[in-house]
């Protein structure tokens, strides 16, 4: 196994070298005044055939150095033929987007675009224009992102995902795939068969909390052939970030173990972690006991292996809630550091701001110029001072505006624009980056396209103007009324005050039933966190924009987005309509509601259907595409399925409270699993209205594993005209509910 796996990792490498160098054509003389490139520009200019196919050839892309005052790009040219000069791979693709952005007024999104909107030859750039970065580190990924966006993509999806990173400027991104190889070599080493270590690996869908010692196991069996493909697509990730001179940053050793290590290893010791939300969590390796060093050798000599080095690795101690037993905090964090920079001298330990980490005694026992934060709740609360709780440690501002990988849009994005500014300029500010974190990415394009822009304004923007400026290259001209749905949508959902929450509330057809349920996942916002109104007359003028615009990709995305939200805000009103009616005990109002509610799902469940971005069907494919037999096509799909509903087993999900936490607005997903769902409870009381007695009682986990079992295929292609549908929601929203009059 192990001789396989490093041979598919030799021919992947080679196979990444050999392409570099065959789309690296010589940089100008200009670009290296001393007679040399300062990077080979071919990764940037074959992602810019990728991204352009049709207008690739008109820009110039020029390697230059980078100045000890940072990154920088400039765009500058003439009518087709756009040079752009930038001081790494990913800065150029940065100054090519801030020409589509700011001269030709067109948006490449994640996801969505304009690019067709293009002219043949593309508009000359007037003067001369320069950014300079404001910040040295932005960072993308969080950790959970694997599970909530797709831990069974393919290179193709993770490529789009890098050149889109690129394209906004992202220059250290993290990378957990094939984590789990490095792993079952290290462990191998210390008396562990292979089947207890594919036990102990949870799959692929349920990894990242693994990696964070929050569980194991569950999802599982992973099998040889499943870790060989997820290390060699793990090793083309990092190589195609280290291509463009991005940083890919790899998950760091500090301290889990399978279960009986001190068995297998008597010097142990280990500290039993407890339990994490009705999981049980892996033990923690003592960082000061003599086996730590060893074990973390080992781990870094096989990720080395199998996916190179880097400079950053990202690693917390004791996530939430774990124990530290008798461990110093201060000691961990020493033994901890030692043993990274022992295997990668000079490199950084990243850490996540989130709840009370890092630790202070982590952070004093240490280099802090050693450590860096990325704050996950720098938009989220207010009255922070990270300088005071950090000791001066350099972090980065950052925003997690999803959890779950939740289809709701919005987020507090007039907080980033005046407090990023106010941290970073502040007399004896840490903040050097910024930290794109959402639980799940590929929703809410605004709010990434602005948050990654931080990096590359001097000062603070108006939000107006900027939401304006959106508007236009958002479909690739301008028009009054997309400018007008663009305000309201900034001044509703994108304009979301700091306190208590950073993401938008969700929706109430994901939830459980129950006629007080506040919100889908546990841990969501239980009230419309803006005037709701905003989105709904956002979506009528969407449906005014001209016809030539509504082509793009973007506009088809968009007003399927904006329809969906506003069909989810309205579950918000009628379901207290139908709780009132049984209450009331009015069995003809109570089937009113009740009937609005269930349309109302199958309207949303076909809208869904018009984009496949909103679709349960590639979701599943992408996760059978992993299995050789039908036993590990199903382990994949149950993997995949389990992660959107249950989440875990019956202690998790329930006791737990991990159900629906990665709630999503999906089609087949509503229309089989929510819809079916609200189906059953609302007939439930109906009949309990009829005939008096008290509702049966559900079983809901075991309804919902049950679906979780299931094989059944999914579309996979989009049916229906979005721009038809999205305009049935707004006529359905705008009718009045059934009068009670006609009862």
């Amino acid at each position: 196994m192990r001789s396989l796996r490093s041979w598919i990792v030799v021919c992947t490498t080679a196979l990444t070298v050999l392409a570099a160098v065959l789309s690296a054509p010589a940089v100008p003389a200009e670009a290296a005044p001393r007679g040399r490139p300062a990077f080979a520009a071919g990764p940037a200019e074959a992602a810019l055939r990728r991204l352009l196919p049709r207008h690739a050839g008109q820009f110039d892309l020029v390697a230059v150095d980078r100045p000890a005052s940072g990154d920088y790009f400039a765009v500058s040219g003439t009518a087709g033929h756009v040079r752009v000069r930038g001081s790494s791979p990913a800065v150029l693709l940065s100054g090519v987007d801030w020409y589509l952005k700011y001269t030709a007024k067109v948006d490449i999104g994640w996801p969505g675009d304009s690019t067709s909107r293009l002219p043949k030859k593309l508009p000359a750039p007037v003067g001369t224009v320069r950014r300079d970065a404001s910040v040295p580190h932005r960072f993308a990924l969080n950790d959970t992102d694997d599970g909530y966006s797709g831990a069974y993509r393919d290179w193709a999806s993770y490529e789009k995902q890098i050149d889109v990173l690129a394209l906004h400027g992202v220059n250290e991104v993290f990378v957990q795939m094939g984590a789990d190889a490095v792993y079952y070599d290290t462990f191998r080493e210390f008396g562990y068969a292979k089947k207890d270590l594919a036990s102990w690996i949870p799959g692929p869908a349920h990894q990242p909390w693994w990696l964070m010692q929050n569980m194991s196991g569950f999802g599982g069996p992973v099998g040889e052939k499943l870790l060989d493909r997820r290390a060699a697509l793990g090793r083309r990730i990092a190589d195609r970030l280290r291509l463009l001179g991005m940083t890919p940053v790899l998950p760091g050793y500090y301290g889990t173990v399978p279960p009986g290590f001190t068995d297998r290893n008597p010097t142990g010791p280990v500290v039993p972690q407890g339990d994490w939300v009705g999981f049980e969590r892996p033990d923690w390796l003592d960082p000061r006991g003599k086996m730590f060093p060893k074990v973390a050798e080992a781990f870094y000599r096989h990720q080395r292996r199998l996916f190179g080095d880097s400079t950053m690795y990202k690693m917390d101690l004791l996530h939430e809630g774990g124990r530290p037993g008798d461990v110093p905090i201060a000691d961990a964090a020493r033994a901890v550091m030692s043993a990274l920079q022992t295997a990668h001298p000079g490199a950084t330990w990243v850490l996540l701001g989130w709840q009370s980490n890092p630790s202070t005694q982590l952070i004093d026992a240490v280099d802090r110029n050693r450590l860096f934060i990325v704050d996950g709740l720098a938009d989220r609360y207010n009255g922070l001072d990270r300088e005071a709780a950090w000791h001066g440690t350099p972090y980065a501002f950052g925003t997690i505006p999803n959890f779950g990988g939740h289809t709701t849009i919005g987020a507090n994005s007039a907080v980033w624009t005046t407090r990023f500014n106010e941290w970073r300029t502040k007399p004896g500010s840490a903040l050097r980056g910024i930290a794109y974190l959402p639980e799940g990415t590929g929703g809410n394009p605004v709010a990434y396209e602005l948050f990654t822009e931080l990096a590359w304004q001097s000062a603070p923007s108006d939000d107006a103007a900027w939401f304006a400026a959106y508007a236009e290259r958002r479909y690739g001209g301008a028009d009054p009324h997309a400018a007008k749905a663009w305000e309201l949508l900034r001044a509703g959902p994108y304009s979301t005050p700091s306190g208590t929450w950073s993401e938008s509330q969700d929706s109430l057809f994901t939830a459980r039933p129950a006629l007080t349920v506040g919100s889908a996942a546990s841990w969501s916002p239980s009230s419309m966190r803006y005037d709701a109104s905003t989105v709904q007359r956002a979506l009528t003028e969407l449906l005014r924009v001209a016809p030539e615009l509504r082509k793009s990709d973007a506009y088809r995305f968009d007003v399927v987005d904006v329809a969906r939200q506003a069909l989810a805000n309205r579950s918000r009103t009628l379901l207290p309509q139908i709780r009132s009616a049984y209450e009331e005990k009015d069995l003809a109002l109570y089937r009113q509601r009740a009937t609005e509610w269930k349309r109302d799902l199958a309207l949303l469940d076909r809208l869904l259907a018009s984009d496949r971005r909103f679709m349960l069907g590639p979701w599943l494919k992408d996760a059978r595409s992993w299995g050789d037999t039908d036993a590990e096509r199903a382990a994949a799909e149950f993997d995949a399925r389990s992660i959107l509903t249950t989440w875990g087993h019956r202690s998790g999900s329930e006791s737990g409270g991990l159900r629906d936490y990665a709630n999503r607005e999906w089609s087949g997903l509503v229309g089989d699993f929510y819809a079916e769902r609200w189906t059953l409870y609302l007939d439930s009381l109906d009949t309990a209205l009829a005939t008096g007695r008290p509702p049966a009682a559900i079983d809901w986990f075991a309804r919902d594993n049950a679906w979780n079992l299931e094989r059944k295929s999914y579309p996979v292609k989009p049916t229906g005209d979005p721009v038809a549908l999205a305009d049935t929601v707004r006529v359905a929203l705008a009718a009045p509910l059934a009068p009670t009059a006609l009862r």
